[in-house]
């Protein structure tokens, strides 16, 4: 470690032309003179929602405890197995019908962070704050943002839901307040320049100007960064460097993106800022949360593939079909082939933003090593619309509250908030109650 008599603030930013970045965790970072052991780990919370239900035979694990082998679904984690935690027996009760009727995918998704029952109204909403936004609140004094909230569908509220409730229920999983949905967003442009700074206008044609000037991020605050540069170690150097490197190649992707998206395409309607291909726009995204985490702008992060009764068709893996008819398969073999390749979509695109979470030094470990991602869905058997027992697994470290390598098996109903309230307090959130919840789970540390 360089050590010198004054250690640099966790939250400096390097600013320029309008825009502020934000560092990474350096050694210069510590406290002066004090043992790197003396400073905790920063705790992060991800949620990664699937949308739509899953073929739950292909996702269920065979074996418990450690002694465990991950299901056809989940085979890609098994570079990950040690950092993996399957919960299975959970289920979000509230989610149900409860006199209410339709509205299964509503309800399902509006209740997954909350676990309560959502009003069921075309005009009005009632639900809870979310568990991410409880964690959100708890941070938010020690990060720019306190949570992110990214989508790779459309982010409108308009379109196909569920007849006699709110769009909202389907298209978010966060709840500022029970009357406040945060709605996700899915343009990577717009989600870089509230990490990292905004023109002062969104005319479309002051934005294609700004593209014109060719300027970067990066190279607003360049002068900067070589002054900092200058006072830190070989290590810390690296780290800028690595950093910085990361940050222009996602800046790049969107500008390229931004001039794609300006071409004439048939039957098409490109939002700026979102690649024409599925797999670059969630890659984008998975990369745009890398830095969010990596520079401590926030330290809550939702992610969702699709809202509840998206028709995002796959025919890049053979699914040239809409995603939500295909899960009404019932029993069709052909179908459920096809359900279960996306869902292999998705865990495959989520590996690869893992090991880039492993592969980014963060205190005395990984980004992987700290963080806590809750990967799942509202809704177990797709065709079925139930509500349990949901596919629902962890990954990552928790910085050292979470032992990986294993499949948990609770009782049928219990409920889905019990695994989320614990999450709570292995963030440092002390909590008590989570919408339905009845108790916390000692398991997932290995006592």
């Amino acid at each position: 470690m360089f050590v010198t008599k004054k250690s640099i603030s966790r939250r400096t930013m390097l600013r320029g032309a309008g825009a502020a970045v934000a560092l990474p965790l350096l050694d210069a970072m510590m406290p002066a003179y004090a043992p790197a052991a003396t400073t905790a780990p920063v705790k992060r919370f991800g949620v990664v929602y699937h949308p739509n239900g899953v073929i739950y035979d292909e996702w269920l694990p065979k074996g418990v405890g450690s002694n465990f082998e991950l299901s056809p679904t989940l085979k890609g984690l098994e570079p990950f197995k040690d950092k993996t935690i399957v919960v299975t027996g959970l289920f979000s009760d509230q989610a149900e019908a409860l006199g209410d009727g339709g509205g299964d995918h509503s309800r399902a998704c509006g209740s997954y962070l909350t676990g309560v029952h959502v009003k069921k109204s075309d005009s009005i909403v009632e639900n809870a704050v979310s568990m991410d936004q409880i964690a959100a609140k708890a941070f938010e004094r020690d990060t720019q943002l306190s949570s992110l909230q990214m989508t790779a569908d459309e982010n409108s509220l308009l379109g196909s839901c569920d007849l006699g409730y709110s769009c909202a229920y389907s298209s978010t999983v966060s709840w500022l307040t029970p009357t406040l949905p945060l709605m996700a967003e899915n343009n990577p442009r717009v989600l870089f320049e509230r990490m990292f700074g905004a023109s002062d206008s969104t005319d479309p044609k002051v934005r294609a100007a700004r593209l014109k000037q060719d300027r970067s991020l990066i190279d607003s605050v360049n002068e900067r960064v070589s002054q900092l540069q200058r006072k830190l170690g070989k290590s810390d150097n690296r780290k800028v460097d690595d950093y910085l490197a990361a940050l222009r190649d996602v800046e790049r992707r969107i500008q390229k993106a931004e001039e794609q998206s300006s071409k004439e395409l048939p039957d098409v309607t490109q939002p700026a800022g979102v690649p024409d291909s599925f797999e670059a726009h969630v890659r984008l995204l998975y990369d745009l949360q890398l830095l969010a985490y990596q520079s401590d702008l926030t330290r809550v992060i939702t992610f969702m593939y699709g809202r509840e009764q998206t028709g995002r068709p796959y025919p890049q893996i053979g699914v040239p079909e809409p995603h939500h008819p295909v899960t009404h398969h019932q029993g069709d073999p052909v179908k459920m082939d096809k359900c279960a390749k996306i869902q292999r979509y998705h865990i495959a695109l989520f590996t690869e933003y893992l090991e880039k979470l492993r592969n980014t030094p963060d205190g005395d470990g990984s980004l992987l090593d700290h963080v806590i991602l809750l990967f799942g869905s509202g809704i177990s058997n797709s065709d079925r619309h139930t509500h349990g027992p949901l596919p629902t697994f962890l990954v990552g470290g928790g910085a050292g509250t979470l032992k990986g390598g294993r499949h948990l098996i609770y009782p049928e109903h219990t409920p889905l908030t019990n695994l989320q309230l614990t999450l709570l307090n292995k963030l440092g959130v002390p909590a008590e109650k989570l919408g339905d919840s009845t108790g916390q789970f000692n398991e997932l540390s290995g006592l």
